[in-house]
């Protein structure tokens, strides 16, 4: 028999996929989806949400690039309090489990935000780091360690709840950043989010996102969230704290090679846009890996990576 659940901080899942941040909204979106159940998906994390409402970056906010998308959506949200009196009541949280996303301009926002969301019956947050700290000159808090650290200290004050901390890819040592929020009490790591990326029209020679500058997701940053991952999944096994790997997942094997880099647990973003059965599949593809390796659950192929040990040519 082949077990698929998993456990993420004591809080038991399903499947070991989950729909990432951004493509699900507040859950509610996919029930209308024929075909599609929020039993098939081991977490949804809901889409990042502020304190107070939100319209987000100008348009144009998504487009297509090689292999991915480029996006700038700007967190439009309704704010916090409208998502827990409004949305919140409207999930089953029997059918999975159901993690708010939390993005803040300030250290006091994300306190505050994280201090709403403890009194819901949510189990855990994800904290997006990912943000610019408007007291900082836009600087985004994950790119600095300390900021980051910060960051966690200030949430993790203001609830016992699990913390999943959102890593950012664009920070000089991600390791050295995953060591830092673990220490501030990070109870799981998520890892990667988008990469930063440009496109330009050359005959208006303007790029052609409203922001001017966006996230790249999709297939093309896989590599890079693969080795990301691995290099997380260093530090956090010394903790015991289990990481939450996506970045260009589209199929089971690409759900199977982040599991042997470290993850746990594995999210999908930009695939379901252009398949909303896709979670349902990848399942049945993990399933199948499993039974033909002789396996019975996910956890045995955690971090099971085995690297090269002779990487340079002798004479």
């Amino acid at each position: 028999m082949v077990d698929l659940s998993v456990n993420i901080c004591g809080i038991q899942c399903n499947s070991p996929v989950a729909m990432a941040s951004g493509n699900a909204g507040y859950g509610i979106e996919y029930q209308s989806v024929s075909g599609f159940t929020n039993r098939d998906v081991g977490a949804v994390f809901l889409k990042g949400t502020t304190l107070e409402p939100r319209l987000g970056n100008k348009p144009d906010r998504v487009m297509e690039s090689a292999s991915g998308l480029l996006n700038s959506i700007g967190l439009q949200n309704p704010g916090a309090q409208v998502v827990i009196n409004e949305y919140l009541p409207k999930l089953d949280l029997s059918e999975s489990q159901f993690i708010i996303n939390v993005s803040g301009s300030n250290i006091e926002e994300y306190a505050e935000i994280v201090r709403q969301f403890d009194q819901t019956a949510l189990p855990a947050m994800e904290i997006n780091i990912s943000c610019p700290n408007v007291k900082r000159g836009g600087a985004t808090f994950g790119n600095d360690p300390d900021m980051a650290a910060r960051v966690v200290e200030a949430c993790r004050a203001s609830t016992s709840k699990p913390l999943i901390v959102k890593l950012s890819p664009n920070q000089t040592d991600i390791a050295e950043g995953a060591r830092r929020v673990i220490d501030a009490g990070a109870d799981a790591l998520s890892a990667i989010n988008t990469l930063m990326g440009m496109q330009i029209d050359i005959r208006s020679k303007k790029p052609t996102l409203g922001n001017n500058q966006g996230g790249l997701s999709g297939p093309a940053i896989k590599p890079v969230a693969l080795l990301k991952v691995h290099q997380v999944y260093q530090v956090a096994k010394l903790h015991d704290i289990p990481v939450i790997g996506l970045g260009g997942i589209a199929n089971a094997e690409d759900a199977i090679e982040f599991f042997l880099a470290g993850a746990s647990m594995v999210a999908i973003g930009t695939a379901i846009a252009k398949d909303p059965l896709l979670i349902k599949k990848i399942n049945l593809g993990i399933e199948k890996y499993l039974k033909a390796s002789g396996l019975s659950s996910v956890s045995q192929l955690v971090g099971a990576l085995e690297l090269h040990t002779d990487t340079v040519l002798s004479r």
